[in-house]
């Protein structure tokens, strides 16, 4: 990927990524009606992807290349490995623990059924472990750590059986995820015996954010910046094709975060990073992209916001008529739907 420079100055059109990305989230988040909402914004319900799928893995990508930046500022001072490693630490903790806060939001009586997993969990994770693997090796053992992670990841899930259910039994509780999940953390998932965002399955979401550090080193290499563009666009469109191809075999599956799913998404999201790139960066669209970059650069406060607003919304109970019913569908029903119509069912709520 080219010598990296010493020039780590902040990229604007990674802001922008992280801001158009946040606001995605937001809309997939907070549909109004888990029922008449756009299918589109809906996650798949399994096998398959639309663009709602595109959302985290996209973020995670973002993280890799932020976290690219700052470890090579952070290994340009006189700080020590030491010290580099224990703020990822730190910063993981506090990752953790907002993810926790969130989870138990508002009772935290119920700590024996408190979830353990969550996005923010496995941002943290991911960053942590990649983090851990950018300070001890370099570009070639990124890259087959990365190509390691997915390999090993199909295998599991294809070629390992498992106790119950036997080799390459794709469905929610019939893979090492689901077994390894429900075994540890029985009672704590998003639902009873299977995480979207447990232990197994971040071990691939490592490799997303691998993609990202990756991207990020080659947009701090030498390359000129139209080069740049070119490289990010046609190896992110080559990851995409592979992620395509390859679910003849590996289903691409967000919620198990399939091989596939982290070429198509990754790659995807190396081409919106090019796209951003280019505009931002190089041809200086810097007033159009000032929205997007004020909400990158709050994106942890405006995630937790928007994640305490909705839940107090589902909790607040408003008379509709002769029934009661949530602020948040009541919102829907009398405030959007009158003029914005109903779609099709959604296909998931996550």
């Amino acid at each position: 990927m080219g010598t990296a420079a010493p020039t780590t100055g902040r990229l604007r059109s990674l802001d922008a990524m992280r801001g158009l990305t946040v606001a995605g989230m937001i809309l997939v988040n907070n549909p109004g009606s888990w029922t008449d909402g756009y299918a589109w914004l809906a996650h798949s319900s399994w096998h398959g992807w639309t663009l709602a799928d595109l959302v985290f893995p996209f973020f995670l990508l973002i993280v890799g290349v932020a976290l690219d930046f700052s470890l090579a500022r952070q290994t340009a001072r006189p700080l020590g490995r030491a010290a580099t490693v224990l703020m990822l630490v730190r910063r993981a903790a506090l990752l953790v623990a907002l993810g926790l806060l969130l989870n138990g939001f508002p009772d935290y009586t119920q700590l024996a059924s408190l979830r353990v997993f969550g996005v923010l969990q496995r941002i943290a994770l991911c960053s942590l472990a990649a983090g851990l693997i950018v300070l001890t090796t370099g570009v070639a053992a990124q890259l087959a750590i990365t190509v390691g992670l997915l390999v090993a990841y199909w295998l599991l899930l294809t070629v390992v059986p498992v106790p119950g259910h036997g080799a390459g039994v794709l469905t929610q509780d019939g893979t090492w995820a689901a077994f390894v999940d429900g075994r540890w953390f029985a009672g704590h998932l998003y639902r009873e015996g299977f995480d979207p965002e447990g232990l197994v399955s971040t071990l691939p979401a490592i490799a997303t954010t691998l993609l990202g550090v990756l991207a990020g080193r080659f947009l701090r290499s030498g390359v000129g910046g139209g080069r740049k563009t070119l490289g990010l666009v046609v190896a992110g469109a080559l990851l995409a094709l592979a992620g395509q191809l390859g679910d003849a075999w590996f289903p691409i599956n967000k919620q198990l975060w399939t091989s596939t799913f982290v070429l198509l998404t990754g790659g995807l999201g190396m081409v919106t990073l090019g796209v951003c790139y280019e505009l931002v960066d190089r041809r200086g669209w810097q007033r159009v992209a000032t929205p997007f970059v004020m909400l990158g650069g709050n994106a942890l406060a405006i995630h937790l916001l928007s994640s305490l607003v909705a839940r107090a919304m589902e909790l607040c109970q408003v008379s509709a008529g002769d029934s009661v019913e949530s602020l948040r569908l009541y919102l829907f029903e009398h405030c959007f739907a009158p003029w914005a119509g109903r779609k099709r069912a959604r296909s998931a709520s996550r």
